[in-house]
């Protein structure tokens, strides 16, 4: 009647299609927040009744695009797929996806679309934004004396306005260190110059410790300052080690006794333990002691007691144990030298002596004497020729510092300075010469 040559049921059919799309039977998430660089599922549900049957659903983002289609089915036949989007979900009633990894590019609303028979087309929406998120190496440890570094990043570099460094002393006191913004603008706070750097990026910052010193053992903020995300920091522990130096002592009592010793100071508290081989004749356990410092670290003494003779072939070692050192600390203790070997050394050292004073006594009797005194010169008489024959010196005269020229062998001459006789004749000291056919004056001492 009406000429038109679309059917009456398929009109039908688009108006309810239309009317349903008014509805809002498709819901999905109004406003979710996910971080960058993380995967996000996204998803939509819709409202059917009896004998609607969903075909089709497609996802668009917020540009219109298509990113994901597929008809529904038993086994989902996916016909576009983009390469950061995943199906999770395809029931008759749901579509869920996720993004592997979103970017800040990826934030916005999303359109989820079923073609659904008879019904039509019915969409929703599913909407989120991307915030950036402080990323830490997490809490740390340094060694005393070493440089140490603590860095951490903001997913969203793009966002950061400033960088700044707090620190948080063990009492609760907060200090900024420094900072670095926009523009080139860099400041260190005047009590950490010197002893701290700061890199001069944004996205991915470093605080550098040049020698970390115990006053450095705190809680260190980064504090990153953005657009539009705000103030989003995140917080890391510096831990300060003292390695251990440890030293080993022994003293053997007269009855045969030996107290052996080994002595760590470290922080924390290092661990000492004994190795005495296989064949253990120890008098007993070892014992130890701890003597916390007012600089923080601990003094630990481990005492060892053995027979002195049953030990003398055998190697006591002393171990120590640290956190701060990739293996243990050996440290030998020498039971070789026994009772006998102390007597040896003694013995040894008196006849040094001896012999020394033998030579000395020889000197005096057969060397230094009178017949070996080949010239005397004054010492300091003025206007000397620069180079004085041993005849010349014969011809000088006395004063009260006079140089006396002793032949000790062929060409080898030694001059001492002598006082006069009538104070004593005491020598005030001597110079050892070689070939003296010739001797430069004045004479130095």
């Amino acid at each position: 009647m009406c000429g038109s040559s679309i059917p009456l049921r398929l009109l039908l059919w688009i108006v309810g299609a239309a009317v349903s799309t008014t509805q809002g039977k498709v819901l999905g998430p109004a406003n979710l927040t996910a971080e960058a660089g993380r995967p996000l599922l996204l998803g939509c549900n819709i409202t059917t009744e009896p004998g609607d049957m969903v075909y089709q659903v497609r996802w668009l983002n917020k540009h219109h695009k298509l990113i994901l289609a597929y008809e529904q089915g038993t086994s989902p036949h996916i016909s576009h797929q983009d390469q950061n989007v995943q199906l999770t979900v395809s029931h008759h009633n749901a579509s869920y996806i996720t993004f592997t990894k979103v970017q800040a590019a990826d934030s916005g609303c999303y359109h989820c679309i079923f073609d659904v028979y008879p019904k039509g087309t019915q969409q929703g929406l599913a909407c989120f934004n991307i915030i950036g998120k402080v990323h830490f190496d997490g809490n740390k440890t340094a060694i005393s004396g070493k440089p140490t570094t603590l860095s951490c990043w903001y997913s969203l570099p793009g966002r950061v306005r400033q960088v700044l460094w707090r620190k948080t002393a063990e009492q609760g006191d907060t200090t900024t260190v420094g900072s670095v913004a926009e523009g080139n603008h860099y400041k260190i706070e005047e009590q950490f110059k010197g002893q701290v750097s700061l890199s001069r990026t944004l996205g991915h910052t470093e605080l550098t410790i040049k020698a970390v010193r115990m006053e450095d053992e705190a809680c260190y903020t980064c504090e990153f300052h953005t657009y539009p995300d705000g103030t989003r920091a995140a917080t890391t522990c510096l831990s300060v080690y003292v390695l251990p130096k440890p030293e080993v002592s022994q003293v053997t009592s007269p009855s045969g006794i030996t107290e052996a010793n080994c002595t760590a100071k470290s922080r924390p508290a290092a661990e000492i333990m004994w190795n005495v081989g296989s064949d253990n004749r120890t008098l007993g356990p070892p014992f130890s002691s701890a003597y916390e410092q007012g600089d923080g670290t601990t003094i630990v003494t481990s005492t060892l007691l053995f027979q002195s003779g049953l030990f003398s072939d055998l190697s006591i070692k002393c171990i120590v144990h640290h956190p701060g050192l990739n293996k243990p600390l050996l440290m030998s203790l020498n039971t070789n030298m026994g009772p006998a070997m102390v007597i040896l050394i003694s013995v040894c050292g008196v006849a040094a002596v001896l012999l020394l004073c033998l030579c000395v006594c020889l000197c005096k009797c057969f060397i230094c004497t009178d017949e070996n005194i080949l010239a005397f010169m004054d010492c300091d008489i003025p206007n000397q020729p620069p180079r004085t024959t041993v005849a010349q010196l014969l011809l000088q005269g006395l004063t009260d510092k006079t140089c006396f020229l002793f032949k000790v062998k062929p060409n080898y001459f030694v001059i001492c300075n002598f006082e006069n006789e009538q104070k004593g004749g005491k020598i005030i000291e001597c110079l050892y010469i070689k070939e003296v056919d010739h001797i430069s004056l004045p004479l130095t001492f």
